[in-house]
């Protein structure tokens, strides 16, 4: 796998607010958030790009609505934002993708040159696969950290429930087979990039 110097890490939703969840729903990956931040320290000492996500929920009994405190970044990506010698963006959205936030992703990575995107975050099934989907339809070349992103238990039609960890393989699967991105494991990512 080739990782080109001017890809950008997109960090997806690393929340506080997801903390609480946790509290009462199962999750996976639970090595996820060290994966996460080994992902930035090797983007920020190789002078590459990080774009910071962070959903702005509109709905009132969000854990990550604006001006509540699980909004903010966890305090892992707050204390490493702002520390690398790439460009980095702060984007919010109050949707799935981070293609639909604000400032423009699609306009700011094109402006950089950047044709690839590693996307890590929470949450595997929802904003991560979106914003890859998407990448993925735009043109990008999406690489994926599945274990630097997790999910909880969900609960869909019909009664039907997939644990946390059927969520993220059923994602994970739907992404590279359906050749949105190639999902790969966090220590593949940095090898290619060290």
């Amino acid at each position: 796998m080739e990782i080109a110097e001017k890809t950008a890490l997109v960090v997806v939703d690393v929340q506080q607010g997801f903390d609480e969840l946790a509290l009462s729903l199962p999750r996976n990956n639970p090595d996820a958030d060290e994966n996460i931040a080994a992902l930035i320290d090797v983007w920020q000492a190789t002078g590459r790009p990080v774009v910071f996500v962070r959903h702005d929920s509109v709905e009132e009994d969000s854990p990550l609505r604006r001006g509540y405190q699980g909004n903010d970044f966890k305090e892992y990506v707050r204390a490493r934002r702002g520390k690398g010698g790439g460009a980095e963006l702060l984007l919010t959205k109050s949707v799935h993708s981070a293609f639909l936030g604000t400032p423009d992703l699609d306009g700011w990575l094109k402006a950089e040159g950047i044709g690839q995107i590693v996307v890590a975050g929470i949450q595997t099934n929802f904003c991560v696969e979106t914003t890859s989907r998407m990448g993925g339809n735009l043109g990008y070349d999406v690489v994926v950290a599945w274990d630097a992103t997790y999910t909880f238990d969900v609960e869909g039609p019909f009664g039907w429930r997939l644990s946390a960890e059927e969520a993220a393989r059923a994602s994970a699967v739907q992404l590279h087979g359906g050749g949105f991105a190639r999902v790969v494991t966090t220590a593949e990512v940095v090898r290619a990039v060290g």
